[in-house]
This record gives structure tokens, sequence and C-alpha cells, in this order.
């Protein structure tokens, strides 16, 4: 008996989510330089012409890649958070803890590194990324600590500063997985990102410090 094949078997039509599915997938795998419009075509099982029809262009693929999966998923927590009204901090690590995970544990998770391998040959990606990804996200974040400052909730801040020291540390989480961590490179401190994740927000809003006596006994009584 002949092994499968790796290629889906060809039809005339595919929805474009299968299309995006197939492109990431060798994006991960090849890079995006080094994919061809061909191969995500026979990925999905469908004709060149067939993902032209959809995709005019590589570039405006992986825009539609990034379309379909980040950009998707950032609308999604906006709306989510204009129907919540709860206490800030617990909003906020409820929203990261989710999102980032669902991030993580998805093919989704590689386009941080594939941003950062090819923004220098495709500007044009990287300028895409920044204004669609990077600030909405950058503006999602930093009104949910505005809100909180505003409410008394958290002190007063530099929300730029903020938004980074909470979202660099997961962007790298994803990185490492997709560099050290494909190569087989474990790290024990990693292994459990969902864990890691509550322990970095619960390190942000709580810091390092030991609650002072007094606050804790007001707080309990």
């Amino acid at each position: 008996m002949s092994p499968p094949s790796t290629t889906r078997q060809r039809r005339k039509d595919a929805r474009p989510s299968e299309l995006l599915d197939a492109a990431l997938e060798l994006f991960v795998e090849k890079g995006f330089a080094a994919t061809r419009s061909e191969e995500v075509a026979a990925r999905a099982g469908v004709s060149k012409g067939t993902l032209y029809l959809y995709f005019p262009s590589k570039e405006e693929l992986l825009k539609a890649v990034i379309r379909h999966t980040l950009m998707a998923d950032i609308a999604r927590g906006a709306e989510r958070l204009s129907q919540e009204d709860g206490p800030t901090g617990a909003l906020l690590a409820e929203l990261m803890t989710e999102w980032w995970v669902t991030v993580y544990e998805s093919p989704s998770s590689a386009i941080f590194k594939l941003v950062i391998n090819e923004v220098r040959n495709f500007p044009e990606i990287g300028d895409f990324y920044l204004h669609e990804v990077i600030e909405p996200g950058h503006r999602l974040i930093g009104g949910l600590i505005q809100r909180g400052i505003d409410r008394g909730e958290f002190r007063p801040v530099d929300i730029d500063s903020a938004v980074h020291s909470i979202v660099l540390p997961m962007v790298m989480l994803c990185l490492h997985k997709h560099s050290m961590g494909a190569c087989g490179f474990a790290d024990a401190h990693l292994a459990q990102p969902a864990e890691f994740i509550r322990q970095h927000l619960d390190l942000i809003l709580n810091g390092l410090r030991v609650p002072d006596a007094k606050q804790t006994s007001r707080s309990l009584e």
C-alpha cells in the first residue's frame, strides 16, 4: 500500500480559510520567502489560478493570514471588553491569559517569528503588521489600563511602557516556541505556557513587594 499523500486531493474550489490555513502551515515550515504560491495551492488542493482569484500576490496572502488570525482575535477582545464592567485587574488578567494561551497553542503563534524574519525584505508586511496588529492591540490594552487608572484601581503609570511590559514577554514566549522549542531545546520554565502567562500577569498587577501589613488587614475586614 502506498503511503498517504501529504497534498490534499485536488478540487475546483476551496474556502478562503482553507487556503489561509495551508499558507500558514507552509510559511511556518519553510519561511515566507521560500514558500511558492503553487505550493500553497497544492497544499490546499486547488490550482494556482484559484489561489490568485482570492489572493493576487503572496504578500496579500500573508496579510490575509494575519487578518484571519491575530486581527480577528483582537477585534473579538475589543468587543468583549465593551461588554464587561467588572474589576479592571481581573478583566485584564482574564482577557490576556485567554487570548495569549489561544494564540500560543495555535499555528498563529508563528506569525510573530514570520514577521520578524521577513520584515527587512518585505517592509510592506511590516507596515501592515504595525498598523493592523500592533497599534489596535496597543490601544485595546492601553485603554484597559487607563480605565483602571481612572477608576482608582491602578496607580498612574506610563501607559505605553505598561503595555510593552505586558505584551513583549508574551511575544517572546511564542518566539521561543518556534525557535529554540522547535529545535528540541525545551525550557522547563516555559513548559506550561498558561501558567507562565498567569504568573507574568500576576507579577505585573501585584509586583514583587510584600503587601503592607496594615493595608492587608484592612482589605480583609
